[in-house]
């Protein structure tokens, strides 16, 4: 094994055994997709500009070095290169803001939402509820993980299916579907956030925070708290399950129904 690799098994969790990825997911949601693709327009202008510098730097090392005869030229300053080189990076700051500032709009614009979600942090586990249908549920850290966790437990976690990423109770979502999430927290500041649906916002005790998802493809989404919020900070995984409308409303009424039959 290299010593990379040893590295980064003693820098992070025991979760860096599953496969991880250099380059942010494109995800399946239209705010995941807009920030990719600003994330990868912004990569490639920054590469040609390190190629254009670089190359420079390295060409005039290599062939105007003292050791070819070459004198250090004697010059001052140039205003008509200092012009260029301001208004060059201006025009290229402008032409990304404009794409950056459309994309932050759309971000923030949770109008026309089908559904409203909301998302309490709890030391150390999340409340989920649906505000439409009056379905309510808390979700924790799955029980087969809470076991392999602990010292001397005797399970070895590379037999357990999605170690400290699954959850007892999964956020159950439609596709196609615009879904507000409200974020807010009963303790200390937490984080929601599901990588491929896009937008991490804080969980902040007395106050509610707002994104919102529109998930193209049924499928589980993975994520966890994104906030330092305590000693099992670690221990706080998010399971979102995207599933087509006729589905949801069968789970919705099966939630509906459970709720019915504890209260009788």
């Amino acid at each position: 094994m290299r010593i990379s690799n040893i590295l980064l098994m003693v820098i992070f969790p025991v979760t860096a055994f599953a496969e991880w990825e250099t380059n942010m997911p494109r995800g399946v949601t239209p705010t995941s997709e807009v920030a990719y693709d600003l994330h990868m327009l912004i990569f490639y202008i920054t590469v040609v500009i390190g190629i254009l510098v670089f190359g420079a730097m390295l060409y005039s090392i290599i062939y105007h070095r003292k050791s070819l005869g070459h004198e250090p030229a004697k010059f001052h300053e140039s205003t008509k290169v200092e012009i260029i080189w301001t208004v060059i990076p201006f025009i290229i700051l402008v032409g990304m803001a404009v794409p950056a500032t459309k994309a932050l709009i759309m971000m923030e614009d949770t109008r026309d939402s089908e559904i409203t979600l909301k998302v309490t942090g709890y030391q150390w586990m999340w409340q989920y509820e649906y505000l439409e249908d009056n379905v309510t549920f808390f979700s924790k850290i799955d029980t087969e993980s809470n076991t392999a966790r602990r010292l001397n437990s005797g399970v070895d976690v590379k037999n357990v299916n999605n170690y400290l990423r699954n959850v007892d109770n999964a956020v159950v979502l439609p596709i196609n579907t615009k879904v507000r999430i409200l974020l807010t927290a009963n303790d200390v500041i937490h984080a929601w956030w599901v990588p491929e649906l896009g937008g991490k916002k804080d969980a902040i005790p007395g106050y509610v925070n707002e994104i919102w998802v529109d998930i193209q493809e049924p499928g589980t989404y993975r994520g966890q708290c994104a906030e330092l919020c305590g000693k099992d900070h670690g221990f706080m995984p998010i399971v979102v399950h995207a599933v087509s409308k006729p589905e949801y409303y069968k789970w919705v009424g099966i939630q509906k129904t459970n709720k019915f039959a504890k209260n009788k």
